[in-house]
């Protein structure tokens, strides 16, 4: 332990000679949350919709004011014809159309139903399926309405609609649907893998570059107290990036923090040792720290957060793929985060991905002792 001790001491003096370095370890990841928490985002407010109203009757003032008043949906011009409507959705500045046909309010006040056109522009998919996934909500709405004010005025008509379902819908776990709320714990463990790899990648690397690796070649420093003294001092830096991100997701995000505070901790540190390990294995891999920042990077960090379920769901991914994504960390610790965020689950739900963690993390250390030696080459 007094090895390891010295160790740590100096990995810890060569970050504080550092400043620019420390702060960008410290500020990076602050900085990067908020970018990120703002911008990954599936969510669609205000899409811009362009109306094509050929009845110019009050009804169809009526499907415009609703549409104006949805906070899904801005209005952006009304036009006469439906042949103005390609140069909005050409320009980009609507995303859906809305086309009311001439006769709308005759057949909705002879009790008849209505058809209007709703055009979307699929250049965007998700956009545009959640645009129309909007709209089709508020058209079934208005229409129930309509529907409903018929059974009042028309008793014999609330016979006909007796045997119609209601559906009652209830969501759990993240009420307000906010994809934010769903993202920023990922945008966490993404942070974390990006700045503990990449820092301990530079561990060993650093030593052979610098010239301090033929020093320790004198020294009774074994392998392994060699990885723990490189590995610690970064494990302090990432604890230290935890609190600060987590800090930030839960007071200024309102990301909820259901689950257990000692158990997220816990399971971080897990998190810590797999990501610590990575950098430090690729550490012992490579002979430059050029070198190990593009490994890191190309091998490592880009395919994780491809493959991880952090971008797209494992379930949609073809069987292979997904084989090959349950062999990352970072595929068990995005479902051990949002779990314990937004559905407060303990580790008697959580263990096969704290299990499979802990071993992913305790191989991949296992591996960088067996790589790493003392010798400058």
């Amino acid at each position: 332990m007094r090895r390891i001790r010295f160790l740590i001491w100096k990995e810890l003096i060569e970050l504080r000679q550092d400043p620019r370095l420390l702060v960008i370890v410290v500020m990076a990841p602050i900085i990067q949350l908020f970018m990120l928490a703002y911008a990954a985002t599936t969510d669609v407010r205000d899409v811009p919709v362009v109306v094509a109203d050929l009845d110019r009757s009050a009804e169809s003032r009526e499907l415009i004011r609703r549409f104006a008043a949805s906070p899904n949906f801005t209005i952006v011009e009304v036009i006469d014809g439906v042949n103005g409507i390609d140069r909005f959705l050409e320009r980009g500045t609507a995303w859906v159309a809305l086309s009311i046909p001439a006769g709308y309010g005759r057949t909705l006040a002879a009790g008849r139903p209505a058809t209007v056109q709703m055009i979307a522009d699929g250049s965007d998919s998700n956009s545009a399926g959640l645009s129309l996934g909007y709209a089709t909500a508020l058209l079934n709405g208005y229409a129930q309405q309509i529907a409903a004010d018929r059974a009042v005025a028309a008793p014999a008509s609330a016979v006909q609609a007796a045997g119609s379902i209601e559906p009652r819908v209830r969501v759990w776990f993240n009420t307000r649907l906010e994809s934010r709320d769903f993202m920023i714990p990922g945008i966490v463990a993404l942070l974390l893998l990006v700045v503990t790899t990449n820092l301990s990648s530079m561990g060993i690397v650093r030593e052979k570059e610098i010239g301090t690796l033929e020093q320790l070649n004198v020294t009774p420093l074994r392998r392994s107290e060699l990885i723990v003294g490189k590995l610690l001092p970064y494990a302090l830096v990432g604890l230290v990036d935890v609190v600060l991100v987590l800090a930030v997701s839960t007071f200024w995000f309102h990301v909820p923090l259901r689950g257990s505070v000692w158990l997220l901790f816990a399971t971080t540190l897990i998190y810590l040792v797999s990501t610590l390990g990575l950098g430090l294995f690729v550490s012992t891999i490579s002979s430059t720290q050029q070198q190990a920042m593009m490994t890191t990077t190309f091998f490592f960090l880009l395919p994780m957060v491809m493959l991880s379920g952090f971008v797209f769901p494992i379930e949609n991914m073809p069987a292979a793929i997904q084989l090959l994504s349950y062999l990352l960390p970072l595929s068990y610790f995005l479902v051990i985060l949002r779990a314990i965020f937004l559905k407060g689950v303990g580790l008697e739900t959580l263990w096969p991905q704290v299990a499979a963690l802990a071993g992913w993390g305790a191989a991949i250390l296992l591996l960088a002792i067996a790589r790493s030696t003392k010798r400058a080459s």
